[in-house]
């Protein structure tokens, strides 16, 4: 499962929850360090990406025959 949670800075060991977590003490958790102002930003590119991969491998993507290779690769195997 993954959560998100805003927290604040307060020093360089202590971060500040903008809301409870519902979490047993003593758990082990990994967090991932997201300037928050980067994060709409970081989305927007991410959807881009995903627009172009949908684009370039979508489903009106034509088939190519062997006939229609003209440098075959020597290294591919089907």
């Amino acid at each position: 499962m993954e959560y998100q949670y805003k927290a604040q800075v307060i020093d360089s060991r202590h971060l500040k929850l903008m809301k409870p977590i519902k979490i047993a003490p003593g758990s082990t958790v990994l967090i991932t360090i997201e300037p928050a102002e980067g994060v709409a930003e970081a989305q927007e590119w991410y959807l881009l990406s995903s627009q172009g991969l949908e684009n370039a491998y979508g489903e009106d993507e034509p088939e190519y025959s062997i006939k229609e290779i003209k440098v075959p690769n020597p290294e591919y195997q089907p």
